[in-house]
């Protein structure tokens, strides 16, 4: 992709994904080393009650069958633990992915070995925590997988790696917040413990990128702006073509797991603010239109947020009133 950009010095100057991973080479290397000093290695296994496991029917006689009462997960805690890992389940997709964007060379190609191998964690300990923990079908999430993965995954947002490294700025703290929920919601300690420690990865991940986008902004203002605007009001999850996926999305906003308040509220707003986007000056007039949009985009998404938060609250308060008339 080549992008012409007045932020050059000269108006025949153009930003190539090229040019850019080069200019940012410095920062990436700088955001690499210090996340390895804040990272922690933790061992999937010791997350894992695997006293609890027993065999499954098949190749053992003792096969017990899976039952849904087998297991203390809630029914919104299976549905959005069943989607996390599915999403975590494309990481073979994600890499191919960002390595071709970024390049596997130097700090860029490091830091793309360093996050597919912590990504690979969250799904080798959410598939053990589901199967010993009996939390869910082992045969339908296995047909869910060779689905999902099937398809592979093709990001919105390939054909540039700005427009990428703003996605990921915003899809880490997303996929941070969603793990962190479903925890909260699951119904059983052990499970919150082990989301806990995804979404502390995810959320440093998030810090990666979020620093990286604003060494970018400092870069090329105007290209940066645009970018995260288009990232912003076009974002979807990567788990979106995943089968029955729209459904699960719906339950899990009732279930308070993720939803457009929720959206606006813990992940836009925190990275937008964090990044002063909305207060930057400096741009030019591609910059300031994006600018403009994009707060205007936000404006339109708090109402239409206000709105969800009102049949939310209205839902309960029928629930609650049926229970108390029972």
């Amino acid at each position: 992709m080549t992008i012409t950009s007045a932020h050059l010095g000269s108006p025949s100057a153009v930003w190539t994904d090229a040019r850019l991973l080069y200019a940012l080479e410095e920062v990436v290397e700088t955001e690499l080393n210090r996340h390895l000093k804040v990272a922690k290695d933790w061992m999937p296994h010791e997350y894992v009650p695997w006293s609890d496991a027993r065999n499954f029917p098949g190749l053992f006689e003792d096969g017990e069958a899976w039952e849904k009462e087998q297991s203390k997960v809630t029914e919104i805690g299976r549905i959005a633990l069943v989607v996390n890992l599915l999403t975590e389940d494309n990481l073979p997709s994600y890499h191919h992915e960002i390595a071709s964007l970024f390049g596997r060379d130097g700090a860029w190609g490091t830091w793309v070995h360093r996050w597919t191998a912590e990504e690979g964690r969250h799904g080798i300990v959410m598939r053990d925590y589901l199967l010993a923990s009996r939390a869910v079908d082992p045969d339908k999430l296995e047909a869910f997988r060779m689905a999902h993965m099937s398809e592979g995954f093709e990001s919105d947002n390939r054909h540039s790696m700005l427009h990428s490294v703003a996605y990921v700025a915003f899809q880490e703290l997303a996929t941070r917040i969603s793990h962190r929920n479903t925890g909260h919601q699951s119904g059983d300690p052990v499970c919150d413990r082990m989301l806990a420690r995804i979404a502390t990865d995810e959320n440093l991940h998030m810090v990666f990128y979020r620093n990286l986008l604003k060494a970018a902004f400092e870069l090329a203002p105007d290209l940066t702006m645009q970018a995260v605007r288009d990232v912003v009001v076009n974002f979807r999850m990567p788990g979106h073509g995943m089968p029955g996926f729209e459904r699960a999305a719906a339950q899990m906003a009732i279930g308070e797991v993720y939803n457009m308040r929720i959206h606006h509220d813990d992940v836009l707003q925190p990275v937008l603010r964090h990044l002063k986007v909305l207060e930057m000056d400096g741009l030019g007039a591609e910059g300031l239109q994006a600018q403009e949009e994009l707060g205007m985009f936000m404006g339109g998404l708090d109402a239409e947020a206000l709105k969800f938060d009102e049949k939310l609250a209205a839902r309960k308060a029928r629930m609650a009133a049926r229970a108390a008339g029972a």
